[in-house]
Formats: C-alpha cells, structure tokens, sequence
C-alpha cells in the first residue's frame, strides 16, 4: 500500500528532512520524491509505502498537519487509491 504526500510553502531549511523524519517515525518509506522551488515557494510530493506503518494513516495525516502548522506548511496524505480515483479519466 502506498500514500502520496504533497507539501507546499515558503522555502525554508530542513522542510524535506522533517517530513522525512515524520514519516520514518511511522515505519513509513519514502519511495519517491519530487521537489521544485518556485521563487521563495516550496514544492513536494512524496510516494511512501506505508504497509508497514506502525500507525493508522489518520494518524499519520494527524502528524504531518501538526508538522505543517508548525512550519507554516500546507501538508497534505492521501492514500493511494484515493489519489487514483481522483484522477481516473
């Protein structure tokens, strides 16, 4: 089972290495990772298996939005058939 996660914000220092140690916290590995900064604006998507989370992914989300807000970050999780619903044609 995989889950997208995707970040947007002001660019600051150690935003991919927060996200990154929040998810390795949850048994949670980072696949894949996209990144683009767009003048002082950050950018990411990050793929993540999480079959071997040790937390439920409401849980998960829970502590990527309290990473957010404390970054100033719009973080967002979603599962991975949920992702490709969305975007089925």
């Amino acid at each position: 089972m995989k889950a997208v996660i995707s970040v947007i914000g002001k660019d600051t220092v150690g935003i991919l290495a927060a996200v990154s140690t929040v998810c390795a916290e949850a048994n949670a590995n980072v696949q894949d990772v996209t990144q683009s900064i767009l003048g002082d604006i950050f950018a990411m998507i990050m793929v993540v298996d999480i079959s071997k989370c040790n937390l439920e992914l409401s849980e998960l989300r829970a502590h990527l939005e309290t990473l957010g807000q404390e970054r100033g970050l719009q973080i967002n999780l979603m599962h991975e058939d949920i992702f490709n619903s969305m975007h089925r044609i």
